[in-house]
């Protein structure tokens, strides 16, 4: 008969490395969906940068632009985000972001609903910064950077943020939320309606070079569905990471132990 763990006497030590556990492992999947989301933006703002290049230098007018998205969608049907009123959104987007590298902005780690309403309801680029450097601040959700926009918060208290290149979105947000959830990110990845654990750990696999890459430097894919021996526990790990640096294991997701399932973070 299987000894129910909730009857077992714990050792020293276990609460406390449980917690690091978990904390470890919530860092690690906000980490892994900002990537994405990141990479979303990128994808967009490179959309909008050529279809941009192309109308000052070709003049393409409406026509053109709904061509184009007919023969994106036909190409990637599961992309919603390709409609002809989105590239156009993203023809905006490139040229209000002219200047550097779009992933190292911090309209990068916004979802684009944020950003659709940053190009619709602020007139200036530099209020358009200071009101995304805000969100990622503050973990903004959409609604709510509207309605700092609309009440014009940061004009009246001169309250903008200057180190957005040092914030990330904090995982307990309301902005982490909304990234976690956005449809726009699992149709980029060719996942749609209820998407299983499994299918965006394959899709993440599949673009590990992306991934490591937007997850900074230092980081070694180690391997997914790796087993660990813990006092006689089989336990498993969806995507593993080692850091060069800090000498230290990254994990995405829970660990999932040998003949039942659960996850130290739901």
């Amino acid at each position: 008969m299987m000894t129910d763990s909730r009857e077992l006497d714990l050792p020293a030590g276990y609460v406390e490395l449980l917690e690091d556990l978990k904390a470890t492992v919530k860092a690690a999947r906000t980490t892994a969906l900002r990537t994405i989301n990141t990479q979303l933006i990128e994808l967009y703002w490179t959309i909008g940068q050529g279809v941009r290049l192309q109308q000052e230098q070709q003049g393409w007018g409406s026509g053109v632009i709904k061509k184009l998205s007919e023969d994106l969608r036909r190409e990637f049907p599961e992309m919603k985000g390709l409609s002809p009123r989105n590239i156009q959104y993203m023809t905006t987007f490139a040229g209000a972001w002219q200047g550097g590298p779009i992933a190292q902005q911090a309209v990068a780690q916004l979802p684009w609903g944020h950003v659709t309403v940053l190009l619709d309801k602020v007139d200036t680029q530099e209020k358009r910064n200071s009101y995304a450097a805000a969100a990622v601040q503050y973990g903004w959700s959409r609604n709510v950077l509207l309605n700092m926009i609309m009440n014009r918060t940061l004009e009246r208290t001169g309250a903008a943020p200057s180190n957005f290149a040092q914030q990330l979105v904090a995982q307990d947000t309301e902005l982490a939320q909304q990234i976690a959830k956005d449809p726009y990110n699992f149709e980029f990845l060719g996942l749609s309606g209820e998407v299983a654990e499994r299918e965006l750990e394959l899709a993440l696999t599949s673009r590990i070079t992306e991934t490591l890459r937007e997850l900074g430097p230092g980081f070694a894919f180690v391997g997914r569905q790796v087993h660990f021996d813990v006092d006689g526990d089989d336990y498993y790990v969806d995507m593993l990471f080692f850091h060069m640096d800090q000498n230290r294991f990254n994990c995405t997701k829970g660990l999932r132990r040998l003949g039942e399932h659960f996850a130290l973070a739901a």
